[in-house]
């Protein structure tokens, strides 16, 4: 039995307000779900390739602290583009957002561009190499 891949990834951010315009914009789309559970709210976008993404905000968290992946938990979320080509269009497409990053960094598995939510959740668009 083959490892299944990635359904649904979902941070959790500090305000719904800040963040959901924040990803519709990077995203270029609308949520297509807006629910509040009781136990959290979450807005949640559907991205190429079937997964979705989703943001969380809890009523009562236990930090207001930034995301830091020096923290045992989440590192990155990382979204796969097929070229380095693509991401120079997405490198531009930040700028054109005034979202800051930290440029596209190559190695030789593969190139990447790395930028922060408003929560300091760290995102990455990256291309394998070639």
């Amino acid at each position: 039995m083959a490892f299944p891949g990635l359904a649904h990834v979902a941070v959790t951010v500090n305000d719904l307000g800040t963040s959901r315009p924040w990803y519709e914009r990077l995203f270029d789309a609308k949520a297509v779900l807006d629910e509040d559970t009781g136990q959290f709210h979450h807005v949640v976008w559907a991205l190429d390739g079937g997964s979705l993404f989703g943001i969380h905000q809890h009523p009562n968290p236990v930090s207001d602290e930034p995301f830091s992946e020096l923290r045992p938990g989440l590192d990155h979320v990382g979204f796969g583009v097929p070229s380095r080509s693509e991401l120079e269009q997405w490198e531009s497409r930040l700028n054109d957002l005034g979202i800051a990053h930290g440029g596209i960094v190559d190695a030789p598995y593969g190139s990447g561009l790395s930028f922060r939510d408003p929560d300091n959740n760290a995102l990455e668009f990256f291309a394998p190499p070639g």
